[in-house]
């Protein structure tokens, strides 16, 4: 327990019940097309996602709030499904944009309100053929299992600081956070897309803290110094904490 760390109780997420949606996939066998994506995971290779990822309909998406979530979803109901496999599980990175120059149910899929699921290739060929193009799904939250602690990646200059958060456990996704240097109090970073948070504020040579709040059961969590003082922009640091 760190000085000044509130005691709280462990919070575990549960899976929501199962709904349904369909799902389509973007890109190539090599899941290049994935990378980068909405969220600001960069290179989703070194950063741990891999290619069980996940482009969601801005219904879902929530503004980038949904970024970091993870779904089961089973195939469903369709002929190019296989049998064999349950389910997969994958990690939301991405946005699937509206097309208003298509119909809802041709071409249009990730227009609202619709739930949709545009998937990597790969992992779309894990539970269907892929020349199905589309098929129906069941899809339902649950927790994220990560390895190892929240992760910050630092971005932006002097007086300006980016985040992305990455490798969040539980519910995978973040309200709200605050950054606390070692001669600052706690400040409010603002969201600003996908999974990033900033702070206008100079935090040059000062040692960096997280307070995060998860977005689905609201706990908070702290990552003291996480970022050493000799901090640089470019580089990501990782916490000894996570959700679950």
């Amino acid at each position: 327990m760190f000085m000044g760390e509130p005691a709280t109780a462990v919070q575990i997420f549960r899976p929501s019940p199962w709904a349904l949606a369909h799902a389509t996939f973007y890109g190539d066998e090599t899941a290049s097309a994935t990378m980068g994506g909405a969220c600001g995971y960069g290179n989703l290779f070194q950063n741990g996602y891999g290619t069980d990822t996940v482009a969601l309909s801005s219904t879902l998406f929530n503004n980038g709030y949904s970024c970091g979530t993870c779904y089961q979803i089973k195939c469903y109901q369709s002929g190019a499904c296989y049998r064999n496999v349950p389910f997969v599980t994958v990690t939301a990175t991405n946005l699937c944009p509206p097309n208003w120059s298509e119909a809802s149910d041709n071409g249009g899929w990730c227009n609202p309100p619709r739930a949709h699921f545009d998937m990597s290739k790969p992992v779309f060929m894990k539970f269907a053929q892929w020349k199905a193009g589309i098929v129906p799904v069941m899809y339902r939250r649950v927790p994220c299992g990560r390895k190892g602690g929240i992760r910050f990646s630092l971005q932006g200059n002097g007086y300006w600081l980016l985040v992305y958060v990455m490798n969040v456990g539980g519910g995978g996704d973040i309200s709200s956070m605050l950054v606390k240097g070692s001669r600052t109090n706690w400040i409010k970073m603002s969201h600003n897309w996908g999974a990033s948070y900033q702070a206008f504020a100079t935090l040059g040579g000062q040692t960096l803290s997280f307070r995060i709040t998860s977005y689905t059961n609201k706990q908070t969590i702290y990552a003291w110094n996480v970022a050493p003082s000799n901090w640089n922009i470019g580089l990501t640091y990782s916490a000894n904490v996570n959700f679950h």
